[in-house]
């Protein structure tokens, strides 16, 4: 396993996406197509109104192009390849119908909850069909231990609950400049060394992939933000995570390499069922959480440092309880 062809790969979808996303920015700023902020959000996010969106759409096809390459000079698994390229790209669209809708009716809401929702399902569905005829196994780890147990079927409906539910938590943690960026750069880069380490090529050459993109288009989208990836990125990442988590038999770790999106979408459920039992009343200041902190007086920049540290650490303990 050459490791110019692990950096390499990283190295095609950094450049590619760095060469491709000042055109892009330059471009939707002349249309003056750009980001509409949501009236309930913070006040301070009103300044970020036409920001350029859907920066993702650069990043995503340098990702394919990047894993393609990577992936077949190393000859990996293609059929692992292609599962997380078609989860990848699947909730990229799905993204992206929803970042097109808000853009052309310039407004903040997109597609409905119960559309994207069986979007989200359909990519679901769609990926446990393709692993399930390419003879993955449907056998979960039981935390903390060696065991493997076989779940036909039911395998498949974990699956489809991970994949939506992880493209669901990082689309709730994309609300900072540079949040989930940065924190997805940290989880993909602990996936790629629990790939290297099980010499699974396929979702190392994937995983890299990503950090480059993303390690390209974060200097455009750090704060102040020239850019944001959308719906269209933010999907993307939770979506091929899970998918990431799965190929590998790591599952269980997800929850800890992903935990600040996990808080993220447990506070928003919190906030919601105590707002309907009390009848208005509220446990955060505002949801997800990083808004909470945002409202309490911490600086944008800030509350992106403390959770980046917090993901860091979290990839860091999950690396090291895999592969030690």
């Amino acid at each position: 396993m050459s490791t110019k062809f692990i950096i390499g790969t990283a190295f095609i979808a950094f450049i590619l996406t760095l060469m491709a996303l000042p055109i892009y920015i330059s471009a939707m700023r002349q249309r003056k197509v750009g980001q509409e902020q949501r009236e309930e959000g913070p006040q301070s996010h009103k300044a970020k109104s036409g920001t350029p969106t859907m920066g993702a759409i650069v990043f995503v096809p340098a990702v394919f192009i990047a894993t393609l390459i990577g992936t077949g000079i190393s000859r990996g698994s293609v059929s692992g390849m292609w599962l997380l390229l078609i989860t990848f790209l699947g909730y990229a669209f799905i993204g992206f119908w929803d970042d097109f809708v808000k853009v052309r009716e310039k407004r903040n809401l997109g597609l409905t909850a119960k559309q994207k929702l069986i979007g989200q399902l359909v990519i679901g569905i769609l990926f446990y069909v393709v692993y399930h005829l390419n003879g993955y196994t449907d056998a979960l780890n039981i935390p903390f231990t060696n065991i493997m147990v076989e779940l036909p079927y039911v395998y498949g409906l974990f699956i489809i609950f991970w994949l939506v539910g992880f493209s669901n938590a990082t689309n709730l943690t994309d609300g900072l400049d540079g949040l989930l960026a940065g924190l997805a750069i940290f989880s993909f880069g602990a996936f790629a060394i629990i790939a290297y380490h099980q010499h699974n090529l396929a979702v190392m050459y994937f995983c890299m992939a990503i950090i480059g993109g993303l390690l390209a288009f974060l200097i455009f989208n750090r704060n102040p933000a020239k850019v944001f990836m959308g719906d269209t990125g933010s999907l993307a990442l939770g979506g091929s995570m899970a998918a990431v988590s799965i190929l590998l038999k790591v599952e269980w770790l997800m929850l800890l390499i992903g935990l600040v999106y996990v808080i993220e979408t447990v506070s928003v459920m919190m906030q919601v069922s105590y707002f309907k039992l009390t009848h208005g009343k509220r446990i955060f200041r505002m949801t997800p959480i990083h808004h909470h902190f945002e409202l309490g007086g911490w600086s944008e920049t800030k509350v992106v440092f403390v959770f980046w540290t917090a993901g860091l650490v979290c990839a860091v303990a999950a690396v090291l309880m895999e592969v030690l």
